[in-house]
């Protein structure tokens, strides 16, 4: 058969090279192009365990673990992850889970499935707040361990200074209390980091970005002084939930109590914008810092305060969002980097992966690298920072004056706080590094016990390589 002038023709376009790059190269082209390199002076670890990104709270929930995949898609496809110490941590044990939670509540997710829930007789399912919100699936107890774990490994690479910076994603689920689910959230990863953080630091200051309320990391912290937080969000008591933290829910009503006036709430209205948004949270986390003087700080970065979210109601750009990070990291204190809320995947991606290039202190190119997986689920733009304010836009209902009013009472109520907490006093949280010592050990010694048994074999076999004592 004879040739076509087609194969005849044909000739490689790159004669004795290849014209593919691989995945690497295009990673490191990405590195050069956007000057991504090991902060100086300061270490960023990352926290990401890759089972947590499988779970699926159900087809209409609007919770999506899937964007943690797309979140450390872009992070890996910009390279950045050549520039963080990156970890896979381990799930938290029981023990750990119940520093804060019951031990009830606890043995109840560790048992609970699907098909215990739709057992009419199974009416003990409900005391703990699970339903429509808080969903009984697959996974439930590996999930709720796996993003724990990943919080109490960054707050432990935090308190032993093997990092100034520590990112986990999958945590910031702010809304679990000590003995319910709610808001989407089962276990409070953020009480469980802080407790950590405790041992070692004598005051936390948390800040909340989410779009709803930090209700649970506020309840926990009640009653103490060691931990002030911090809320930005929507509030309206009775449509918008939880309906919690208005300007005047400060803590406990008795002075006496020392959590008094260490609860702060930054109540807002609909449709607030970059301008705003930035400003009020410099003019209200400056005092924070003047006056309650932390040794560390939280910061929770829900991405439900973006423009366009699913469950949303403000006009903030991603860069407006990774501003607040950025001031915040600017401040010089030891900063866990949590996740939390985020509606819209794509553009919750795109947010935690900006914010990890805030922590790096990176200017990333705004197109997408072309090799990122699944870029056809930010088309039609492909762009790391899209028009969100105009998305489904809100009419701002935040006042200039009702915004200064809001720093007013911020200044007013730390009038109230008597300056930095005297530690010593004050009740210590156990060492969850002695639980976690504790894991490591009975792991290590599993895999002794296995390589011991392998040594024997190969003793037995007689071949090459052998061990010989």
């Amino acid at each position: 058969m004879t040739r076509t002038a087609v194969v005849n023709d044909y000739k490689h376009p790159q004669p004795g090279a290849t014209s593919t790059l691989t995945l690497d190269e295009k990673v490191g082209q990405e590195i050069v192009k956007n000057g991504i390199k090991r902060p100086k002076g300061y270490t960023v670890s990352y926290h990401a365990n890759p089972e947590v990104e499988k779970m699926h709270f159900g087809p209409k929930h609007p919770m999506k673990p899937w964007r943690l995949t797309l979140t450390n898609k872009i992070v890996l496809a910009y390279g950045m992850h050549e520039a963080m110490d990156v970890y896979i941590p381990r799930a938290a044990t029981f023990q750990e889970m119940t520093e804060y939670h019951k031990d009830d509540y606890i043995q109840f997710l560790s048992w609970v499935t699907p098909k215990i829930k739709l057992d009419p007789e199974a009416s003990n399912i409900f005391p703990y707040n699970m339903g429509d919100d808080c969903p009984v699936f697959d996974g439930l107890y590996e999930y709720c361990s796996l993003y724990s774990g990943a919080s109490l490994d960054a707050a432990r690479k935090v308190t032993n200074n093997q990092s100034d910076i520590a990112i986990n994603w999958s945590g910031g689920l702010h809304h679990a209390k000590k003995a319910e689910a709610s808001g989407f959230c089962y276990i409070n990863d953020i009480v469980l980091a802080i407790l950590q953080l405790l041992l070692y630091h004598p005051r936390v200051l948390y800040i909340d970005l989410d779009v709803h309320h930090g209700d649970g990391v506020e309840q926990a912290f009640w009653s103490t002084d060691r931990v002030m937080t911090l809320s930005l969000h929507k509030y309206d008591k009775a449509n918008f939930f939880p309906g919690t933290g208005g300007s005047d829910d400060t803590g406990p009503k008795n002075s006496a109590n020392p959590g008094a006036h260490h609860s702060l709430n930054v109540p807002l209205q609909d449709g607030i914008d970059d301008e705003s948004y930035v400003q009020l949270f410099k003019d209200v986390v400056n005092p924070c810092i003047g006056t309650y003087q932390p040794t560390a700080i939280v910061i929770q970065c829900g991405g439900d305060s973006l423009g366009g979210d699913r469950l949303g109601c403000f006009n903030i750009n991603i860069r407006a969002h990774g501003a607040c990070v950025e001031f915040t990291k600017q401040l010089g204190l030891p900063l866990l980097v949590l996740g939390g809320g985020g509606y819209t995947p794509r553009n919750v991606a795109r947010l935690w992966a900006h914010e990890t290039s805030v922590c790096l202190g990176t200017d990333l190119h705004p197109s997408l690298p072309a090799h990122t997986p699944f870029i056809e689920h930010f088309a039609p733009d492909k762009s790391l920072y899209p028009e969100l304010s105009q998305t489904g836009r809100y009419d701002n209902k935040n006042t200039g004056k009702y915004l200064r009013e809001i720093v007013t009472s911020i200044r007013e109520q730390l009038r109230y706080v008597q300056g930095s907490p005297s530690v010593q006093l004050q009740h210590v949280p156990p060492d969850l590094g002695a639980i976690r010592d504790e894991v490591e050990r009975e792991i290590q010694e599993e895999r002794e016990a296995r390589d011991f048994g392998r040594r024997r074999k190969e003793r037995g076999a007689g071949i090459r390589g052998e061990y010989a004592h």
